[in-house]
């Protein structure tokens, strides 16, 4: 398993090559991997599909609308936020604990940038108390990954202000930057957060086959 750097890409053009990964990932002809990179400015739904959203509206402010088969309703990506899509098998570490690695991933980072956060019961994502400082939403077929996380770095967060934010009402969302009064841009913080999503992704999978043991027991 391995992570890139991809810089900034159109987000229908990154949904494509995620799907063509996952096929060929199926097939056995491409490995394992983090693709981390931004994008220009979209607001993306969910399987759970639209909410509260206006589209003539997010046009005007100059974003794209994309329909997905991530989890989860709406979202937003814009430049400034880091992105990362987790193309894994994970058949050993099961849907849960997939998401939980990515959280703890996200968690381990911005510990590293001085920041408390944590996951909320109930909802996906990295929280700093009430407001979101990180989604995740991830599609599984066959136990193959699309899709994977939107971390807020320096993002100037316009366009969460079209749309409520994964329908969740009782809570907002925040940047780190917002948080600390600086944060890296996507590119400088790629390195070491691909090194912590592998290294957590890995072990996730070694720790389910320990659990499971050689007999299946």
């Amino acid at each position: 398993m391995r992570w890139r750097w991809l810089g900034r890409v159109p987000y229908v053009e990154a949904l494509a090559a995620q799907r063509a990964h996952r096929d060929a990932l199926g097939e056995g002809r491409v490995g394992q991997e983090v693709w981390l990179l931004e994008h220009d400015p979209v607001v993306t739904t969910g399987r759970r599909g639209v909410f509260d959203l206006d589209p003539a509206r997010i046009a005007a402010a100059g974003y794209d609308l994309a329909a997905t088969e991530r989890g989860g309703l709406a979202t937003c990506h814009e430049p400034g936020q880091l992105v990362g899509y987790v193309l894994i098998d994970a058949r050993e570490i099961g849907v849960r604990r997939t998401i939980a690695t990515l959280e703890g991933a996200i968690v381990e980072w911005l510990g590293t940038q001085g920041v408390m956060a944590g996951p909320r019961e109930g909802y996906p994502g990295v929280w700093v108390g009430s407001e979101k400082l990180c989604a995740v939403g991830l599609h599984f077929r066959g136990g193959l990954t699309l899709h994977g996380f939107a971390l807020n770095l320096v993002n100037d967060l316009r366009g969460f202000g079209l749309i409520t934010p994964c329908g969740i009402r009782d809570g907002g969302v925040t940047t780190l930057a917002r948080l600390v009064g600086t944060a890296p841009a996507p590119a400088a913080a790629a390195a070491a957060i691909g090194e912590i999503v592998v290294r957590r992704l890995l072990d996730a999978a070694v720790g389910s086959v320990n659990r499971v043991g050689p007999e299946g027991t």
